[in-house]
C-alpha cells in the first residue's frame, strides 16, 4: 500500500510539474505554480519559512518522502532506474554499498559557498528542481510545441483556432548543451545505480539527510521473520539497507517501499521502530525464493529490452533534431524582399527582469530553473552565456520587447529572483536605457524618414529632432530622453535597420524608479 501510494503521488506531481514548463498559454500556472513553490531549495532562496518548516516536519514524521514524490529529478531517476531490464523483477539487482562521504559534503559545502557568493552558474548546475526544468524546456518542450504546431495546422485547414502555432527556437546552445549532458548523465548514473545522483551528489538529499535520520516513522527489520534472502537489500534502489546486519541507512532512504513489496516473509514495516530483541545464539539458514529458468529469462529479456532501448533511443533522437534542427525562416516583406534577422548588440551590461532589483539579487537568488523563459509570451528572456551568470535568464529583443502589461515572469518565479511586481509598478521601473547609434539609423544611412521608435515607444521617451539644427528639412533622429526610459525594448525590437539595430537599450546593475 505504501508503494502504490507513493506512485500515485509521484505521478501526479511529476505530471504537474512538468506540464508547468511544457505550458504555451500560461493558464496552467495559476493551478499548477504551487508545484514550483514547494521545492526546498527555491522555497530557502524565497525565504518562504512556512514552505520550509513543512518539508522539515514531513521528514521528520515519515522520512526522505520528498525526494521519492516532491522532487522532480528524483521521481525522473525512478524512471530511468525502472528502464532497466531485470533478468528477476521480484529480487532486483542492486546491493548495499556505504555512504559516499567524502564526496557528498565536500559538494554541499561548494554548493553553500557558491549560494553565497553569487556564484550562479554552479548553483543552476547542481539544483536538483532546476536541472529538472532545463532538460524540460530544452528537450522536451521543441516537441511539444512541434505537436502542437501540428495541430494548429490541422484545426487551421478545418477553419478552427482551437489551436495557434508557437516559434519553435533554441533559446541558449550552452544551456541546451547542458541540458543534453545533465540527462545523460543521471541516466547511466540511474541506469547503473539507481539513486546515485540523489544520494551522493544532489545538494538538497544532503539537507534532508539530517533530518531524516531522525525521523518518527522508519523502514525497520523484524529479525524474527528475516530469512536473510537479500531481496531487500537488491530491490532498494539507494542502496542503504543492509540485510546482513538488519540495519537501513535512514539518510538516504527515500521510503519509496520497494523493499516492502520484495519481501516474501514480512519481515520489513514503515512505521515506529520496534525493540530490538535480544542476539540468539542461534543461526538460521538462508533460503532463496525460487526464481524462474535461466531459459524463461533467456526467452523473455531481449524483446523487453530491445523495445525498451529502441523506445529511449527513439525519443532522444527526436528531441535532438526538434531542438537542432529548426531552419532558418525567410520572413518576406509583401512577398518581394527578404528581410534579414536581427544581431544582438554587445551590451555592456545585462538586462534583468523588472522585479530582479538588481544583477546582484538575481545572481544570488536564481537557480537558472528555466520557468520564466519557458512562460515568457514574447521571447524576451533566455538563458545567459556569462560563466558567473550561466543559465540565469536575461533580456534581449530581437523577437519582442518586454510588454508593459505583462508581469508573467514575477509571477512565475518561485525564488524570489523577480520578486511579484504589479503593473503599474513595472511600468515605472527603469531596468535599462535606450541608446542610439548613428551610422546604423535609416535617416541618415539612407536618407529617408522613419520615426518607427519614436511612433513605440509606450513612455514617450523618444522625440524626433532634426539632425541638423539649422535644416528643419532634413532628416530627423531620435533623441533619448533616459529619464523617462523603462528600457523596455520596443525601440530596439521595432527599429527596422538591419542586421545590427540603430537604437538599443543597455542594462542597469540597479533598476530604478522613473
Amino acid at each position: 500500500m505504501l508503494r502504490t501510494i507513493r506512485t500515485l503521488l509521484a505521478a501526479l506531481v511529476f505530471t504537474g510539474i512538468t506540464l508547468l514548463f511544457l505550458d504555451i498559454t500560461g493558464v496552467l500556472h495559476s493551478y499548477l505554480g504551487w508545484l514550483a513553490k514547494i521545492q526546498l531549495l527555491p522555497a530557502v532562496l524565497a525565504l518562504n519559512t512556512g514552505i520550509i518548516i513543512a518539508l522539515v516536519v514531513l521528514t521528520l514524521v515519515f522520512g526522505r518522502i520528498y525526494c521519492s514524490v516532491v522532487c522532480p529529478l528524483g521521481i525522473l531517476q525512478d524512471i530511468f532506474a525502472r528502464l532497466h531490464p531485470r533478468k528477476n523483477k521480484k529480487v532486483g539487482r542492486y546491493s548495499f554499498s556505504p555512504e559516499v562521504r567524502w564526496l557528498r559534503y565536500p559538494i554541499f559545502i561548494l554548493f553553500v559557498i557558491a549560494i553565497f557568493a553569487g556564484i550562479g552558474s554552479f548553483v543552476a548546475l547542481l539544483a536538483p528542481y532546476s536541472s529538472f526544468g532545463r532538460i524540460v524546456v530544452n528537450l522536451l518542450r521543441p516537441l511539444y510545441e512541434l505537436a502542437n504546431n501540428g495541430l494548429a495546422s490541422i484545426a487551421e485547414h478545418y477553419e478552427s483556432y482551437a489551436f495557434y502555432s508557437t516559434d519553435v527556437w533554441i533559446r541558449s546552445m550552452p544551456t541546451f548543451i547542458i541540458a543534453a549532458t545533465s540527462v545523460v548523465v543521471l541516466f547511466v548514473l540511474a541506469w547503473r545505480g539507481g539513486r546515485t545522483y540523489c544520494n551522493t551528489i544532489c545538494p538538497v538529499g544532503t539537507v534532508l539527510s539530517f533530518f531524516s535520520r531522525f525521523s518518527l516513522l522508519k523502514i525497520h527489520f523484524d529479525a524474527e521473520k528475516c530469512r536473510n534472502c537479500s531481496a531487500c537489500t537488491k530491490s532498494c534502489k539507494a542502496s542503504c539497507i543492509d540485510f546482513k546486519n538488519h540495519s537501513v541507512d535512514y539518510s538516504r532512504c527515500v521510503v519509496c517501499g520497494d523493499c516492502l513489496d520484495s519481501c516474501n516473509f514480512g519481515a520489513l514495516k514503515y512505521g515506529l521502530p520496534a525493540k530490538q530483541p535480544a542476539p540468539q545464539s542461534e543461526v538460521r539458514l538462508a533460503t532463496t525464493p525460487e526464481t524462474p529458468s535461466a531459459s524463461d529469462n533467456a526467452a523473455a529479456q531481449p524483446a523487453e529490452g530491445t523495445s525498451r532501448r529502441t523506445f529511449l533511443q527513439t525519443s532522444l533522437l527526436l528531441a535532438a533534431s526538434a531542438a537542432m534542427a529548426q531552419e532558418k525562416k525567410l520572413k518576406m516583406d509583401g512577398g518581394l524582399a527578404e528581410i534579414e534577422d536581427k544581431v544582438a548588440p554587445e551590451r555592456q551590461t545585462p538586462i534583468t527582469p523588472a522585479g530582479s532589483l538588481s544583477a546582484r539579487n538575481m545572481a544570488q537568488h536564481c537557480t537558472g530553473c528555466q520557468l520564466c523563459v519557458s512562460q515568457c509570451p514574447n521571447g524576451v528572456l533566455r538563458p545567459s552565456a556569462g560563466l558567473m551568470t550561466l543559465m540565469q535568464p536575461v533580456m534581449s529583443y530581437e523577437r519582442g520587447y518586454c510588454r508593459p502589461e505583462c508581469n508573467r515572469c514575477a509571477e512565475v518565479c518561485p525564488t524570489g529572483a523577480i520578486r511579484p511586481i504589479t503593473l503599474e509598478e513595472k511600468s515605472s521601473t527603469q531596468i535599462g536605457h535606450a541608446v542610439w547609434i548613428k551610422e546604423n539609423c535609416i535617416p541618415v544611412r539612407d536618407g529617408v524618414d522613419c520615426g518607427n521608435c519614436e511612433r513605440h515607444c509606450p513612455t514617450g521617451a523618444i522625440q524626433m529632432v532634426p539632425l541638423d539644427p539649422d535644416n528643419e528639412l532634413g532628416a530627423y533622429v531620435p533623441a533619448i530622453n533616459e529619464a523617462k526610459c523603462i528600457g523596455c525594448g520596443a525601440c530596439e525590437n521595432l527599429c527596422p535597420a538591419r542586421p545590427f539595430t540603430a537604437i538599443y537599450v543597455e542594462g542597469h546593475e540597479q533598476h530604478r524608479e522613473v
